[in-house]
């Protein structure tokens, strides 16, 4: 089973992959707030309860390890850290943003990825058609009035997803009709997504270090603080 871990943001998840039937045995999101010192790992012994599995039915770890929040993401990389370590088994890193994309990699449109960074700030990404891992132009840190002038520029459709308010909807709205927002339910970050792409990296060959690994921080241009 490779589990996944995503605490990025306000919204935290775990999800279940079962190498062998190719399918996701498991996957809850909730709304961690700043709680996920307190709520992660219980939420991950419920989900092996649940299974009637124990730790040691985990064979490789994935887990998001941002752009983010600066605890948010120590708390989920520390505890895959630790399962690693005690259970002898893999582990990947996964870019947050690359989570929010995954799952629309099928659409025509450029898509455009946003996870909330506190401040009045978002993180985000802006993927070509059919390549949600590789981000044209890798990851920024901005106002959401940047973002909607930088998309008003690009001359081919956009897709936008991700963790988006009100307000932010109606500025992105004003970069142009080439521009499509998606829903609220389009952007939730699933982390059974992260759980299939820890597969499909595993399967590749790819894994990370432990001792080295570490989480995505953006800083804004001209700012000293995260």
């Amino acid at each position: 089973m490779i589990l996944a871990i995503d605490t990025a943001t306000d919204w935290a998840g775990v999800a279940l992959y079962d190498e062998g039937a190719h399918q996701i045995r498991y996957e809850v999101t909730w709304w961690a707030r700043r709680r996920h010192t307190t709520t992660l790992l219980p939420r991950v012994d419920e989900m092996l309860t649940d299974q009637s599995l124990d730790r040691d039915a985990i064979t490789g770890v994935a887990v998001a390890i941002g752009p983010g929040s600066y605890t948010g993401l120590r708390v989920g990389l520390s505890l895959a850290k630790g399962l690693v370590h005690a259970l002898h088994v893999p582990l990947v890193g996964i870019p947050t943003l690359d989570v929010v994309a995954y799952p629309h990699r099928g659409r025509q449109e450029h898509i455009c990825t946003i996870i909330q960074a506190g401040r009045t700030r978002v993180c985000w990404a802006l993927y070509p058609p059919g390549h949600p891992s590789s981000p044209a132009d890798g990851y920024h840190l901005d106002e959401i009035e940047t973002v909607a002038r930088a998309l008003a520029r690009h001359a081919s459709p956009v897709f936008v997803v991700g963790e988006i308010t009100p307000a932010q909807r109606e500025a992105l709205a004003r970069a142009g009709d080439h521009v499509r927002v998606g829903t609220p339910a389009d952007g939730l970050r699933r982390p059974g997504f992260l759980a299939e792409m820890g597969y499909h990296a595993f399967q590749a060959g790819r894994q990370d270090d432990p001792a080295t690994l570490s989480p995505i921080y953006l800083r804004h241009p001209g700012s000293s603080g995260p």
